[in-house]
């Protein structure tokens, strides 16, 4: 019965991103003739210069997307993203169409295309999921180049598509204003899912410690530390996990570190600055 509660919350959350991201694109987005990010936004260019519709076009994006970052993703994760890039793309474009478009000020439809972006996708992340696409990119590359963070990577992919979008479009406000939403956009997508820290380390006390390891590992790909401790009141002997993510990350450590233990005693403080493998390297300090 939990796994059908599971899953029927998994596509009412779907349905309700679909529905955001619908009026994200559709009401605000296209009729203001502002570049998106993501696959979404190359999806928004096919539009502009053939009039195809975005959600189908995220979907035939993400085929070879998929296709070539399938090896680095879990298959938990891959099933998850494919449903959820299915069920709202198919809602965007079935609900879209039919949505009010809003022609009102520039800069008020680009605070409204960023804010429902960020809460239709936040909602997606918190059920370890996404729309794929460039998360599969971004995964695929840091991958590949441990040395570059997720961060850096993603902006350069985001950049790339707004000016060839605001370029398409030939209207250097609206490249502008498009920068403008998708900063509002990842503003509001960590502020709903983590607040605004630069990370998060999570403690994890548990009686099963390499199993809460392998669990991280699988989770997020991120590695952890098992610290000896003992109860200050018993006097047993306690594994501490530590283990510092992401923002997006902690939420699947969270989750997955009580259902290897559902006693742990589990942990979560702000990092402002992590520097190591896997985020800021040494020399990036200096930047």
């Amino acid at each position: 019965m939990k796994s059908v509660r599971t899953a029927a919350l998994d596509v009412l959350t779907d349905l309700g991103s679909g529905v955001l991201l619908a009026v994200a694109f559709y009401s605000f987005a296209i009729p203001a003739d502002f570049p998106m990010t993501g696959v979404s936004g190359v999806a928004l260019i096919f539009y502009h210069l053939a009039g195809l519709p975005v959600g189908i076009m995220t979907i035939v994006l993400n085929i070879p997307i998929v296709l070539c970052c399938y090896r680095t993703l879990g298959k938990q994760f891959y099933l998850n993203s494919l449903k959820t890039t299915i069920i709202t793309s198919v809602i965007m474009d079935v609900l879209g169409p039919r949505l009010p478009a809003y022609h009102g000020e520039l800069l008020l439809a680009a605070i409204c295309a960023g804010v429902f972006c960020g809460i239709g996708y936040a909602i997606v992340f918190m059920r370890n999921s996404s729309t794929g696409g460039f998360d599969f990119i971004m995964v695929t590359i840091r991958h590949y180049h441990p040395h570059l963070s997720l961060g850096r990577i993603g902006f350069a992919l985001d950049v790339v598509v707004i000016l060839i979008g605001g370029f398409l479009i030939g209207d250097v406000d609206a490249v502008i204003y498009g920068i403008i939403l998708n900063y509002l956009y990842t503003m509001v997508l960590d502020q709903v899912l983590y607040g605004t820290s630069a990370g998060k380390l999570t403690l994890i006390i548990t009686d099963f410690p390499e199993e809460m390891v392998r669990a991280i590992d699988e989770t997020t790909g991120r590695g952890a530390t098992v610290l000896n401790g003992s109860g200050g009141y018993t006097g047993e002997d306690k594994s501490v996990v530590m283990c510092a993510s992401s923002k997006k990350e902690m939420y699947g450590i969270r989750k997955r570190a009580h259902e290897v233990d559902e006693k742990a005693f589990v942990i979560i403080v702000e990092s402002n600055e992590v520097i190591g493998e896997g985020f800021h390297l040494p020399q990036d300090t200096a930047l």
